[in-house]
């Protein structure tokens, strides 16, 4: 699979923006929804879960971002 992402010319850099693009998506989701469920103090537990939800791409992003480094620097 990382050969074909590499083939695609998708490299670690582009893994590495997403993962911490992903980390202000979850603060940006949160606050917002946060925000949204202001008038209903219920919904505390729904804004909890879209910041924990999307906080949870940028490991998995970052682990693609190492994998496609191992790559590009592999002689073979």
């Amino acid at each position: 699979m990382i050969k074909t992402l590499s083939g695609m010319g998708i490299r670690s850099e582009h893994a590495y923006i997403g993962g911490f693009a992903s980390i202000g998506l979850s603060v940006l989701s949160y606050f917002i929804s946060r925000k949204a469920s202001k008038n209903h103090p219920e919904s505390k537990a729904q804004s909890d879960r879209w910041g924990l939800y999307v906080g949870e791409w940028a490991p998995t992003f970052f682990a693609l971002g190492v994998a496609l480094k191992l790559e590009e620097h592999d002689p073979s």
